[in-house]
């Protein structure tokens, strides 16, 4: 008997697999460090592969051009070859030098980089974050319309993801909808879960408020691409637009390609 209720335990667990919701918490406060981690590090491998073929290349070109000027000079035009080899000597070292001064920068410190390395990185992060999510709605959808009807219209499809699939990821359901009925619809989370642990130095006033505010924008991203991903799997295209102008509130904005403001 006792068996029976172990294969059947396990067979629940495998049909409706779960996760524990510290485990989850933890997972939506790391997935902006880990983003920015993971560019760093392929910022840093393309620098190096870059700098090494720049170097080999250099290498070359310094090989080609020592193989040419080793040709014996005409008997003839002894004093006039030697002046031709001392100049195209001259030449190479200059060549050579510009190619290193060239890579050096890319050698440097990866933590120091410059305006537009740091946009590049920060676009890099928040486009992985949005992906990520994206993915993570697919599947959701999926899982939870698999055993009833799909929502038909755009509003319904919203509804879903303020009631059902904000209760499984965020376990809670959203605040509230606002809809022009034409195609835009305003999703408003009081208590955002991946917000609700993050601080405001008070002490620093209102530049303190700000600064929170723009640290917690990159953990918008995740959710947007979730609700994009679920909207995808039903059929409807749109774009997300995420922001918070109180922590731990977030306002999301979505509209369907060719809705009017």
């Amino acid at each position: 008997m006792a068996a029976t209720t172990t294969q059947t335990t396990d067979a629940t667990s495998t049909s409706d697999p779960k996760v524990a919701a510290s485990t989850l918490d933890f997972l939506l406060i790391e997935l902006v460090p880990l983003a920015h981690r993971i560019a760093a590090d392929l910022h840093a491998r393309d620098t190096a592969l870059l700098s090494s073929s720049l170097e080999r290349n250099a290498t070359l070109s310094t090989s080609t051009t020592a193989q040419s000027t080793a040709q014996p000079p005409a008997p003839s035009d002894k004093r006039q070859s030697l002046k031709s080899t001392e100049a195209t000597g001259g030449a190479h070292s200059t060549t050579t030098t510009t190619a290193l001064t060239t890579t050096a920068p890319l050698a440097g410190d990866d933590e120091d980089y410059d305006e537009e390395t740091q946009d590049s990185l920060q676009e890099s992060v928040l486009y992985r974050l949005d992906s990520l999510g994206y993915r993570v709605g697919l599947g959701l959808v999926e899982k939870l319309s698999q055993n009833s009807p799909r929502p038909t219209t755009a509003l319904d499809m919203i509804k879903f993801i303020c009631k059902d699939l904000w209760q499984v990821v965020f376990r809670k359901q959203i605040d509230n909808l606002k809809t022009n009925h034409r195609g835009t619809f305003v999703l408003t989370d009081n208590k955002f879960l991946a917000l609700g642990r993050m601080s405001v130095d008070r002490g620093r006033g209102a530049r303190g408020a700000e600064e929170a505010l723009r640290k917690a924008q990159p953990f918008l991203y995740f959710p947007c691409g979730i609700i994009r991903g679920a909207l995808a799997g039903f059929g409807l295209t749109v774009s997300v637009h995420a922001e918070t102008t109180e922590l731990p509130q977030a306002i999301f904005q979505i509209r369907t390609v060719g809705s009017k403001p």
